[in-house]
This record gives structure tokens, C-alpha cells and sequence, in this order.
């Protein structure tokens, strides 16, 4: 007999709550940083917001790796194999240090890259700062990632959001410290908030590395026996799935880092305002990514079990479950958001008003792509269970690049919409990508309805 739809909704909150917790923490981290370099000054916030989109995307990117490692961890697991899940690890560790390290020249050249991108030379030369220290946070970041993913497939989420949400509350400890001067600290602006980064991060792997190998039942795994060997077939298992997921990630959050360099390209007010209100905006989002992640685990048991009430079922407890965090979102944007954004300012800023302004009308074009950048979330979470990861690869570049980007610069600049149109454009990709990306999920699913009903 299949679970009725409370129950969805209830196992899909008790394994979602703890992702969608680590989730929020690791944006607050960002977020706080936005927050603060607001507070030092304009040009710090405008260097920063297009930092943080650079570095963004190339860790997502890198990240698909770190996903891969989830599926095939619990497959093994399944088969009680653990001798697997620790190769599984161990080739996931590997990826996280190759991929971090081919990237860093893009961090230590990056002021030629911005410049390149139409950015201003006094955003290009902070965004160089902050990236060329900031970079060295990439391969722990990544090997977080690797070590979210395998502690995820083990079930054991809990260590995950804690260690997340230390990592944000000691974010803004060492910011306070290193961006203004306190307590006899230097005075460092954008370089104090990137070595925070890097020690946060730093922190959080390691706190994660020492719970996978000696947490409550935790050391028969062996995490980190024979660490320096490879094992090439797994090590192509996880490109081969990684890849798509990667690329998929890059796809939309490139979408977003265009937005900010075209926001560039207006101005520093602009690009500050900007910065704001997405900073905002992922914060919510991320109730919804966690969501997604628990409904792919929901989805992809019914998926394999042949169970297609309880796939419906499991899809539709977590799409309500996300409807309703837009709702709320909703009811934030429109009726608090001058609120919200006057947190990220000094009042004694002359620049301040103009981003006030700005960062308001932002907030509410966010509420209105919120519910579409939680549809086509929740779509790729349901299309992973069903394991389908390569043709909504395709479905998103061809959103976000095709549709979203165009649709941005024709809106913000032919059409003389400024920043408003951006965003305009940021609803256009995310709406092309939920509505292609829903009617694959139920395309696939449809002959197993059918099968059921017969």
C-alpha cells in the first residue's frame, strides 16, 4: 500500500531540514560577507559581488564531481560494500584537489579577465585581491563538498548543517576582525574578507575529515586508508556522471554571473544593489536546493521500486513543501524588503540612497523569479532520481544561455530597461528551464503511470 501524502511530506522534511540547514549556512557565509564589505564601503561591495559570482561559478563546476560521489557511495552502501564507498571517497578527494588546483591561474590573473569582461579598473583591481586569496579556499571547498556528499549518502546530514552553520557564525567573527580593524586586527577591507573565507572553509573540511573517520560508527569505513591509490574505473564512474551535473550547475550560476557583469557595465550602484538582492534571494533558494536533494533521494527509491503513486506522491510532497517556502519568500520581499536592504548599508554613504532604491525594486523582481528558480530546482531534483542527468544538462544551457542572457542584455540595454531588465531576463531563463525540464520529468514518468493504472 503506498504511503499516504502526509508521510511524504513528513520523511521529506525530516531528511530535507539538515540539507536545507547546511544549505542556508553556506550562503550566509557569503551573505555576511556582502553584508560587511557593505558596511566598509561601495567599492569594496561592488568587488566583491562580482568575486563572489567568479568564484561561484567555478566551484560549482567543480562540485558536480563532489555530487557524483552521492549515488554511487549509496549503491554501494546498499550492497554492503564498504570497501566501495571508501573508494568512491577517496577518488571524490582526488577530483576536489585536481579541480581546485586547475583553477587556481584564473584566481591569480583574474584582474585581465574582469577588465575583459567590461568591468571598471577599480572593481577589476578588488576583485583581483579578493580572488588571488580567496582562491586557495577553492580545494578545500571542494573537498567539503566531497565530504557533504558521503556523509549525505551515509545519512548522517546532522554533522553536515552543524559544522555549516559554525563555519558562518566564525565567518563573521574573523570579517569583523580583518575588514575594519577591531580589537588591534589590520584594517584589510577585501583581503580581510577573503582570508576569512579560506579559513572558514579550511575549518569546515576539516571538522567534516574528522567526523568521516572517526565519528560514532563511522572508522569501519576507513576513509582514509590508501588514500594516495588510484582506481580508475571509479575514478570514470564520477566523471562520467559528475560531468553533466557540473556543467548544469555552471550553466545557471553563469547565468547569474553575466547578470552581475552586465550590471557592471551600468555601474557601481548598480552592480552593489545587485549584489544585495541576489545575495538575498540565495539565501531563500537555498530552502529550496535542499528540498530538491531530498526529493531526488524520495523520487529515485519509488523510481527504483516500480512505485509510481508513491514517485507522484514523493514529487508532490516536495514541490508543496517548496511552494510554500515561496510563499513566504513572497511575503519577505514585498513587505520587509526596504528593511532587508538598508542592513547591507552605511546610512553615510552618499552612494547609499541610490542602492536603497535599487536594492527594493530588486527584491521584488525577486520574489517574482523565486518561483520560478525554485520550479526548475526542484525539476532537476526529480529528474535525478529517475536518473536522467544529460539531457537537462542540455535543457539548462540552452535556458540560461540562450534564453536568460539575450533576453537580459536585450531587456537592459536595446530595450533601455537598465538593471529592471536584467532581471526581467533572469525570469525568462529560469521560466524557459522549469517548464522544459517539468515536461521531461513527466514524460518519463509517464509510461510508469500507465503501467500502474493497468
Amino acid at each position: 500500500m503506498t504511503d499516504p501524502l502526509s508521510t511524504h511530506l513528513r520523511r521529506t522534511l525530516v531528511l530535507g531540514l539538515p540539507l536545507v540547514g547546511s544549505q542556508v549556512g553556506q550562503v550566509l557565509i557569503g551573505l555576511t560577507d556582502t553584508l560587511m564589505l557593505g558596511r566598509y564601503s561601495i567599492e569594496a561591495l561592488a568587488a566583491s559581488t562580482i568575486s563572489h559570482s567568479a568564484f561561484f561559478t567555478l566551484f560549482v563546476l567543480g562540485s558536480g564531481f563532489a555530487v557524483a560521489c552521492m549515488p554511487l557511495a549509496a549503491s554501494a552502501l546498499g550492497q554492503d560494500d564498504e570497501t566501495q564507498v571508501r573508494r568512491v571517497a577517496r577518488m571524490g578527494l582526488w577530483f576536489s584537489v585536481l579541480t581546485g588546483l586547475a583553477m587556481m591561474p584564473l584566481f591569480v590573473w583574474s584582474e585581465p579577465l574582469l577588465l575583459l569582461l567590461g568591468q571598471t579598473d577599480v572593481v577589476a583591481e578588488g576583485g583581483q585581491a579578493y580572488l588571488r586569496i580567496a582562491g586557495w579556499g577553492m580545494v578545500p571547498a571542494l573537498l567539503l563538498a566531497t565530504l557533504r556528499s558521503h556523509l549525505s549518502a551515509l545519512e548522517r546530514t546532522r554533522i553536515v548543517f552543524w559544522a555549516t552553520m559554525a563555519a558562518a557564525g566564525l565567518n563573521v567573527v574573523v570579517n569583523w576582525l580583518l575588514i575594519f580593524g577591531n580589537l588591534g586586527f589590520p584594517e584589510l577591507g577585501l583581503r580581510g574578507a577573503a582570508i576569512a573565507s579560506v579559513g572558514v572553509q579550511v575549518l569546515s573540511a576539516g571538522i567534516l575529515a574528522l567526523y568521516a573517520a572517526r565519528g560514532p560508527q563511522m572508522a569501519r569505513f576507513e576513509l582514509f586508508r590508501n588514500l594516495h591509490r588510484p582506481d580508475w574505473p571509479i575514478f570514470a564512474d564520477i566523471f562520467r556522471l559528475g560531468l553533466p551535473v557540473g556543467l548544469t550547475h555552471v550553466s545557471e550560476s553563469g547565468l547569474f554571473a553575466a547578470s552581475a557583469v552586465m550590471m557592471g557595465w551600468i555601474g557601481t550602484v548598480p552592480l552593489g544593489a545587485h549584489g544585495i538582492a541576489i545575495g538575498v534571494a540565495a539565501l531563500t533558494f537555498m530552502v529550496h536546493m535542499g528540498l530538491s536533494q531530498a526529493a531526488t533521494v524520495r523520487v529515485g527509491r519509488a523510481w527504483g521500486q516500480g512505485d509510481a503513486p508513491g514517485l507522484r506522491r514523493a514529487a508532490l510532497a516536495a514541490a508543496l513543501l517548496s511552494g510554500g517556502a515561496v510563499a513566504a519568500s513572497l511575503v519577505l520581499y514585498l513587505g520587509f524588503g526596504e528593511e532587508i536592504v538598508r542592513l547591507f548599508l552605511d546610512r553615510d554613504d552618499p552612494e547609499a540612497p541610490q542602492i536603497l532604491a535599487l536594492g527594493v525594486t530588486l527584491l521584488a523582481f525577486a520574489a517574482l523569479f523565486q518561483l520560478v528558480d525554485a520550479g526548475q530546482v526542484m525539476a532537476l531534483g526529480f529528474l535525478r532520481g529517475v536518473q536522467d542527468t544529460r539531457v537537462p544538462m542540455i535543457y539548462a544551457i540552452i535556458s540560461y544561455w540562450l534564453v536568460g542572457i539575450p533576453v537580459s542584455y536585450g531587456l537592459g540595454f536595446i530595450a533601455r530597461l537598465g538593471p529592471e531588465g536584467i532581471w526581467l531576463g533572469l525570469v525568462a531563463g529560469l521560466l524557459a528551464a522549469t517548464v522544459a525540464l517539468m515536461a521531461r520529468f513527466l514524460r518519463i514518468t509517464a509510461p510508469m503511470a500507465v503501467t500502474s493504472r493497468s
